[in-house]
């Protein structure tokens, strides 16, 4: 019998993307070895390092690399004054991606997409072309900034010259990509918005965010629906979500970092125990 051709596909989700890790932790206790990785957004964050680091040691490094943004706020962690600052002199966003670029650059140095030991791949979306773009070659630090380039929060990325933003704009959970890779089994590891009831937003901030999730719903659900007969994927669950996940500065809380971790591995342990035995 041919082994199956297996992706793991990390999707996006700014801080709730903790999840991921525990997702990550139980895939590896099962066993459950990747013949591609691919990611968007923070779910490329997370990929690389497992694509550089496939063992057992890169949980560790990632608890450290979380456990160190929950502490310290390392990504978005400018004061009020100084948001408010960069956004009237830049009129486009409010962090810098310095904090975000220097702590990649601490876990993967200058690795090329080449020198990774998984194969990787990262989504984002550009600017100039309006499209739907994927790194597969060079830095991969370069792309995994220009992946996690949240719209209003981190300017665009710039990467031989083209501009782009976070990847989650044009394929937020990319199960697509993997059936077109080859993939005839895929581990979908997401974030849990897409279990949650969408309600018609109340407040102005929150159309913009309403409007995004009808669109990463409807993309996911329709290539989910579209999988051919001979791919199996397992949506790996979360362990419960909270209301406060949704909320405008929900970005910003890295409080339940590590209850998220636990809770997201406890139930994709139970989840695969179910499924894979």
């Amino acid at each position: 019998m041919t082994e199956p051709h297996t992706a793991i596909v990390l999707g996006g989700g700014g801080v709730l993307g903790a999840v991921e890790v525990g997702m990550l932790r139980a895939l590896l206790e099962a066993g459950v070895r990747a013949d591609l990785i691919l990611g968007t957004s923070v779910g490329a964050l997370n990929g690389a390092l497992v694509a550089a680091d496939p063992g057992p040691g890169v949980i560790d490094r990632l608890l450290a690399l979380w456990e160190s943004a929950a502490a310290g706020k390392e990504v978005y962690g400018d004061g009020a004054v100084r948001q408010v600052t960069r956004a009237m002199r830049t009129g486009t966003h409010l962090h810098s991606a310095k904090p975000l670029r220097e702590r990649l650059q601490q876990e993967l140095d200058d690795r090329t997409f080449d020198d990774l030991r998984i194969p990787f791949q990262c989504c984002a979306a550009s600017i100039e072309r309006a499209a739907e773009h994927w790194f597969t070659s060079g830095r991969v630090v370069d792309a995994v900034v220009a992946s996690a380039a949240v719209p209003g929060l981190l300017r665009p990325a710039v990467v031989d010259g083209e501009h782009y933003l976070d990847g989650g704009i044009v394929n937020s959970i990319p199960v697509g990509r993997a059936v077109e890779c080859g993939a005839t089994r895929i581990f979908v590891l997401q974030v849990g918005r897409i279990d949650r009831p969408l309600r018609p937003p109340r407040k102005p901030w929150e159309v913009a965010r309403v409007s995004f999730e009808i669109a990463r719903r409807h993309r996911f659900n329709r290539e989910m629906a579209e999988l051919p007969d001979h791919v199996t994927a397992h949506v790996m669950p979360t362990g419960g979500g909270s209301p406060k996940d949704d909320s405008l500065l929900a970005y910003r809380d890295f409080s339940a970092v590590l209850r998220r971790i636990d809770t997201a591995y406890a139930a994709s342990v139970a989840y695969l125990d179910e499924h894979l035995t």
